[in-house]
């Protein structure tokens, strides 16, 4: 792992970059879920500051007071701490730092870096609508750019603009972008502060991220443009007092669905929350999923915690979007389903498995939920497969049978139970190496597949026609419970 003083990343317009602490940020707005376009985001910030052996920042930006609610923050906190991707210190709450960013509005006020603006509303539609009847781009020129003090109406209200520059170019050496550039004359005068003093996002971006000392903005690349009208307020600010250099700035390819288009729902769960709890998935699948979208280390598919840490930079992040695919995920969640704890698979599966078997008793039946995990496992996907493979060992008596189980026990099938009943009851033994032999050996007396047995076997201990192997099921059973169920479906 680099050590945080000895990083010194490239600049703009090639020179040295900072070699003080690496600072990085996710900046979510709480008006719904954690997206998982976010969770990647923010999963990249994660480790490009452990990679460093920086810090990673949260900080919620909840200026939208209509839409920022407690419900979204909490889910926010809890999709991130699932992921293991929590911030390093206590979040900062935007809104709480109004004050800390009309300050900076007035410092560039005062300093000749801004204005008030006296346009009304009415006026920009006007001269909105113009450029637009004229097939021009609109963009704010106002009046009151160079207006002396004297000339302001007493009492009327106004914005604070920039004065962004209107000659030559922006050039950011972005880290994953590349070099983009952008004439100047393309960027508005923008408003800080609104007409109620409150302010703008760009401004409470720009403040928040120096004041908590973040190196590097890494976000979606429908940020970029943002990134040309924020340096204006950095530099202007440098210029000022000094001490506010621009960031490094990485915009990284927002994530479509597998036919190329904008990820939505019919590409999957949008929101995290709803890979945990609707679909069962484990976080370090996520996690690894996530870190694969529009990232890579040579051909490696399963890629640890501590590898990605290691791995992990921004140099390898691909320009493009990145497809979700959700077979892909599940397929990468039985993966890791397989390498789990079997304890910590039944505590996770239990709830889930009490609302599919009324008989389960988590204080009771969590060791024998435990000793079925190493053979449940080998046949599911997720959690939900988990726990329905799982309903078997805790159903009640007379066991309800689904089509298919029924359709297989057949008169001469119920008479066949009757016969592996009396056999296997006679075994003292009750082990899977002993059930098998014992089995084995009566298919072989009446000269038949062992299949020909097992198959009303399975459908009268289990209700269905598919199960995990045959043996496993009768000593998770034990002998008692087996026998019971097997007596129930005999002729």
């Amino acid at each position: 792992m680099a050590s945080a003083t000895e990083t010194v990343f490239a600049g703009p317009d090639g020179k040295s970059g900072p070699t003080s602490r690496v600072v990085t940020r996710f900046a979510p707005s709480p008006t719904g879920y954690l997206h998982i376009g976010g969770a990647r985001t923010a999963l990249f910030n994660w480790l490009f500051a452990r990679h460093h052996g920086g810090t990673y920042l949260l900080r919620i930006e909840d200026t939208d007071r209509a839409r920022s609610t407690e419900p979204a923050i909490e889910a926010i906190f809890d999709g991130l701490n699932w992921l293991g991707i929590g911030g390093d210190e206590a979040p900062v709450f935007q809104f709480a730092r109004s004050g800390r960013h009309a300050e900076v509005a007035a410092q560039l006020l005062a300093a000749g870096h801004a204005y008030r603006c006296y346009l009304t509303q009415e006026e920009l539609a006007a001269r909105r609508e113009k450029a637009q009847a004229e097939r021009k781009p609109f963009r704010i020129v106002s009046e009151w750019r160079d207006a002396d003090a004297a000339t302001w109406p007493e009492g009327q209200p106004y914005v604070v603009r920039i004065k962004a520059p209107r000659d030559g170019e922006t050039v950011i050496d972005d880290l994953v972008q590349g070099s983009v550039t952008v004439q100047n004359a393309e960027i508005d005068d923008f408003v800080l502060l609104r007409s109620d003093g409150t302010p703008t996002y760009m401004l409470a971006v720009v403040v928040d991220d120096h004041d908590m000392g973040v190196t590097h903005v890494i976000r979606g690349d429908d940020h970029l443009n943002n990134a040309f009208r924020q340096v204006v307020i950095l530099r202007a600010m440098d210029a000022i007092e000094g001490g506010w250099p621009d960031p490094f700035y990485a915009h990284i390819p927002l994530i479509h669905g597998s036919d190329g288009a904008k990820l939505s729902k019919r590409h999957g769960a949008l929101g995290v929350d709803a890979y945990r709890d609707e679909m069962g998935l484990l976080p370090e699948a996520v996690f690894n999923y996530l870190l694969r979208l529009g990232w890579g280390h040579g051909d490696e598919e399963i890629i640890s915690r501590d590898q990605a840490i290691e791995w992990f930079d921004i140099a390898h992040v691909g320009k493009s979007a990145s497809r979700f695919d959700l077979k892909k995920l599940q397929n990468l969640n039985g993966h890791y389903l397989r390498e789990a704890d079997d304890a910590r698979l039944a505590e996770l599966v239990a709830p889930r498995l009490a609302a599919l078997a009324p008989a389960f008793d988590a204080e009771r039946d969590s060791a024998l939920l435990e000793r079925a995990m190493p053979v449940l496992k080998v046949r599911a996907a997720d959690l939900n497969d988990l726990a329905a493979g799982a309903v078997f060992l805790f159903a009640t008596r007379p066991l309800p049978l689904d089509a298919k189980a029924q359709s297989l026990l057949t008169d001469e099938a119920r008479a066949m139970v009757t016969r592996i009943a009396d056999r296997i009851g006679a075994e003292t033994d009750w082990t899977s190496d002993v059930l098998e032999a014992s089995l084995k050996s009566m298919a072989e007396e009446l000269g038949v597949g062992l299949g020909k047995l097992a198959q009303p076997l399975r459908a009268s201990l289990t209700g269905q026609a598919t199960s995990p192997g045959i043996f496993d099921v009768l000593t998770l059973l034990g002998r008692d419970e087996s026998l019971a169920r097997l007596r129930d479906q005999a002729a």
